[in-house]
């Protein structure tokens, strides 16, 4: 499980648009977001790079990974 400190997250859309940018890299990851800790957690196969990328990607800062 990779765990991301994400800044700038505040409603359901960003929920919806870090989902849909992670499951765009792997389909099958399990995605998990807590808006009020501002933390996304993924289940995945891929490499945390790609997947810090791609929420980046979608608008987001990756402040820390854990």
């Amino acid at each position: 499980m990779l765990r991301y400190q994400v800044e700038r997250m505040s409603c359901g859309h960003c929920v919806q648009a870090i989902t849909k940018a992670v499951k765009a890299v792997d389909p099958a990851a399990e995605v998990a977001v807590d808006l009020g800790a501002g933390r996304v957690m993924v289940d995945t196969s891929q490499e945390a790079d790609s997947i810090v990328r791609a929420i980046e990607q979608a608008g987001y800062t990756v402040a820390s990974a854990a």
